[in-house]
């Protein structure tokens, strides 16, 4: 049987329009579908402000001529064993890297780690996306890190 509760929303007629316009080219094919992704995101949201353990990416974009700047990011990640389970790094142009970590942490310690690589010059942008709150008491399986040949912080080792 099935634990689904059915409610009612009032909401403008505008309004309406413009969401069910934005869920059809998202792909969702309902509302509740789209209601139930809104409402995870902000849970997991609100859960990483209170500092709750999460999961989650940070995504770089950098410049291939700031001089360095790979060894920095790697001394970053080395200040936060753990922190940084899975790497993948792709170049975009001829004049740009993105990184994606995939992190898993305190949503602060997150926060803090993504501020520093920020500030690190070279840094073109740094995006933090939360994904999903954690159990805390859940097994953490050491993680495979796939990463461009070459690359200082991908490792083909657990972590």
């Amino acid at each position: 049987m099935s634990d689904l509760v059915r409610f009612g929303v009032a909401m403008d007629r505008t309004l309406l329009a413009e969401f069910d316009r934005r869920i059809a080219a998202r792909g969702y094919e309902n509302r509740s579908e789209a209601l139930r992704d809104l409402i995870r995101a902000d849970l997991t949201r609100e859960a990483g402000e209170a500092g709750a353990l999460v999961a989650g990416t940070v995504t770089l974009v950098y410049s291939n001529r700031a001089r360095e700047l790979v060894a920095r990011l790697a001394d970053a990640e080395g200040e936060q064993p753990g922190l940084v389970v899975s790497s993948l790094r792709t170049p975009i142009d001829a004049d740009r890297t993105l990184e994606a970590l995939v992190v898993r942490g305190a949503a602060d310690v997150i926060a803090a780690f993504s501020g520093r690589l920020a500030g690190t010059k070279g840094v073109l942008s740094c995006d933090v996306t939360l994904a999903a709150v954690l159990d805390p008491r859940a097994e953490r399986r050491p993680a495979r890190t796939i990463a461009a040949p070459g690359s200082p912080i991908g490792r083909d080792e657990p972590r």
